[in-house]
């Protein structure tokens, strides 16, 4: 296992470095516990196990977890506001939803014992990263119902860090606060971190050159190759968090900036499974499906079996003693199917941003023709002009995409700054397609 350096060791909490079995045996002491409190306290959930024919004392060991239902998205939505909730309002101090754009919002709850676990997780998440105790970290993640800005908030409270609650959008504030404030660490997603570098040149100033060194990036799907731009345009280590609201925020997972080999997961408080996204089979560490997570010490919102929908793999522990996750590497809810060939946006990405003369600002239109699905590429060319035509650099795209995913495309590459920016989470597909 990869040996951190003495001075860090001490300050890293037990189960970070815990042995296998002693992680293991923690699990299954609080997975007992997390069940037995669903069945007990959510009666939605209570009669999805009993339709299932399985009880709470079935759970002998952690692969019986696999006899137990999933829950799903649609239970949240079924249940709309509070009915998944395991403890009373009265006991609840926090209350977090989705924007409901798919539908009904989902409602998550804290308990002041789950809101101190987020915070303390948030904290151990920041330090992985390679922040300490003083370090100025400017929080460009929107506040709000959002779970990012106030989980980043708490967690960096927790370490003892300078916190400056920035929030998201006003990009020129956004600069205006990063070059007079100095600050060490900027929490923001990956696409919008692009955005602030942007604003950065255009008002002459060089991104390489502010006090930043550290920056936390989640929220969406990004790749190694656009950690690569940002670690270059900046000068600073680019680090991947992983988290979602249902499961408890930002801080689910986080890499380590001595390795940044995917996140690991804190397996103290998250049980994690991969399963075959069609079937529902657990499949072992390494096999690449759809990530479920069971929580562990959760108490309002506890979530046996939760399909994230996000695919990756499980990856052995280095840097600390807990799983990794990989890259996530698209959904089996947002997937793209284009005359038989599964697509995901990331895959597109990684090969945009293997390509200098072009800029990371993309997005993929679908549109249909008769009976088939068509998909057409939108990319920026970079600032810089290369020394090549727009229709060469199409060209090359199109030969790229039809060479490593397998389909044709129709690519347009467009002047800078065409591209709609978001303020949040990329947008990166528009659906023309008729409604059914």
């Amino acid at each position: 296992m990869y040996m951190l350096n003495t001075p860090l060791r001490h300050e890293l909490d037990h189960y970070e470095t815990a042995s296998r079995d002693e992680i293991a045996a923690m699990q299954l002491s609080r997975l007992k516990w997390s069940i037995q409190h669903t069945y007990a306290n959510v009666p939605h959930y209570r009669a999805k196990c009993q339709k299932a024919g399985v009880h709470p004392g079935d759970l002998k060991e952690m692969k019986d977890l696999a006899l137990f239902p999933f829950t799903v998205k649609d239970d949240l939505r079924q249940t709309y506001p509070y009915g998944m909730f395991a403890v009373p309002l009265t006991e609840v101090v926090r209350i977090h939803a989705s924007s409901g754009t798919t539908g009904r919002p989902t409602v998550v709850g804290y308990t002041q014992n789950d809101i101190d676990m987020w915070a303390g997780l948030v904290a151990r998440s920041i330090r992985a990263a390679g922040g300490r105790r003083g370090d100025k970290v400017h929080i460009a993640y929107g506040y709000g119902l959002f779970t990012g800005g106030l989980g980043a908030h708490y967690g960096a409270e927790r370490l003892g860090c300078t916190v400056i609650p920035m929030s998201g959008g006003q990009t020129e504030k956004q600069v205006q606060l990063i070059r007079d404030f100095q600050p060490d660490i900027i929490m923001v997603t990956p696409s919008y971190m692009l955005n602030i570098a942007e604003e950065m040149e255009r008002q002459g100033l060089r991104p390489w050159e502010t006090a930043l060194r550290i920056g936390i990036f989640g929220a969406e799907p990004w790749t190694n190759a656009m950690r690569g731009e940002i670690e270059r345009r900046f000068g600073i280590d680019a680090v991947d968090i992983y988290g979602l609201s249902e499961i408890m925020g930002p801080g689910v997972a986080n890499e380590c900036v001595e390795t940044k080999d995917g996140p690991v997961i804190w397996e103290d408080h998250f049980y994690p499974e991969i399963i075959d996204p069609a079937t529902g089979a657990v499949l072992p560490d390494g096999e690449y499906g759809e990530l479920v997570f069971t929580t562990l010490t959760k108490e309002g919102l506890p979530m046996i079996r939760y399909r994230t929908r996000d695919l990756t793999r499980l990856l052995p522990p280095t840097a600390r003693s807990m799983r990794r996750m990989d890259k996530i590497t698209g959904r089996s809810d947002d997937m793209l199917i284009i005359r038989g060939v599964n697509v995901f946006p990331t895959q597109i990405e990684e090969i945009i941003c293997k390509d200098p003369t072009l800029a990371p600002h993309y997005e993929l239109v679908v549109t249909r023709d008769g009976y088939m699905d068509e998909l057409a590429v939108r990319v920026e060319t970079a600032p810089a002009g290369h020394g090549r035509t727009r229709a060469e650099q199409a060209k090359d795209l199109r030969h790229h995409i039809k060479s490593f995913i397998g389909i044709s495309t129709a690519v347009e590459v467009v002047e800078p700054g065409t591209i709609e920016r978001s303020q949040g989470k990329a947008k990166r597909v528009r659906d023309l397609r008729p409604k059914a």
